[in-house]
């Protein structure tokens, strides 16, 4: 069993920043990078490409709104062919700065709000996975089990990598629970551990009202912003390694 650990880095702008990329990159196998939109900027994109390139790890653009303010995590109503622009637009700023410092862009996601609303939206699902497909075809799409973005991209042949996040609850249709929820997010490393080792075991998670979820992932997600992050990933880790996986960027799977 092949497993990546990804991560959503580059999430700074100017002299902030919002984790230690650097850490966690010593931890993961793959990184989903801030493209400038909710986060990012030319310089800290450069600087996580070439500490991804160091550590061997995949690069793929995290594409999101335009909303720093609010990092990516408040709804927008935006034109459709603005939001299919807008997703070409990150993968290309990426893709260049990847190239530049010697290391080659292999997949994309979204985030926060935007990938939220993709989940569940079918018209704003096509618009984003044909920007993707449109930009380059042999781009991985990471995907969120049984959701509208990932039948979006089976529909346009990309090749669909499914991802499981670790520190958050899932309800009864496979989706993320709101932020807004009590208990949404997962904050004790014991949980996360057990949730990998059964999601790794037999399939199957635990939702946020006690039901059963079948899934099937191929890679973990650590939420570079939670608390804690590090330790959550060294947590994550150890669980994929002591379930017998092999960790392996998300290009090799």
């Amino acid at each position: 069993m092949k497993i990546d650990i990804n991560s959503d880095l580059g999430e700074g702008f100017g002299i902030y920043g919002a984790a230690d990329d650097a850490g966690i990159l010593a931890l993961v196998s793959s990184a989903n990078i801030a493209c400038g939109f909710h986060a990012g900027d030319p310089v800290i994109m450069d600087r996580t490409v070439r500490l991804a390139l160091e550590r061997g790890a995949d690069v793929g653009a995290h594409v999101g709104y335009a909303d720093r303010q609010g990092f990516g995590r408040r709804p927008m109503t935006i034109d459709r062919r603005e939001l299919e622009l807008m997703t070409l637009y990150q993968l290309g700023a990426l893709r260049a700065i990847a190239e530049a410092a010697g290391h080659r862009l292999t997949h994309a996601n979204f985030h926060g709000a935007l990938g939220n609303l993709s989940f569940v939206d079918a018209e704003v699902a096509e618009v984003l996975l044909r920007a993707v497909r449109t930009f380059d075809r042999d781009l991985t799409f990471l995907a969120l089990p049984g959701t509208e973005a990932e039948k979006a991209a089976e529909r346009h042949g990309l090749r669909v990598v499914r991802s499981f996040l670790a520190d958050r609850a899932y309800d009864r249709r496979g989706l993320l629970v709101s932020r807004a929820v009590p208990g949404s997010v997962v904050k004790d490393p014991a949980r996360i551990q057990e949730r990998i080792t059964r999601l790794l075991g037999d399939g199957t998670l635990e939702t946020i009202d006690g039901g059963v979820l079948r899934m099937t992932v191929d890679s973990i997600l650590v939420h570079s912003d939670t608390p804690g992050a590090v330790q959550l990933g060294q947590t994550i880790r150890a669980a994929v390694l002591e379930a017998g996986a092999e960790i392996t960027p998300l290009s090799r799977l």
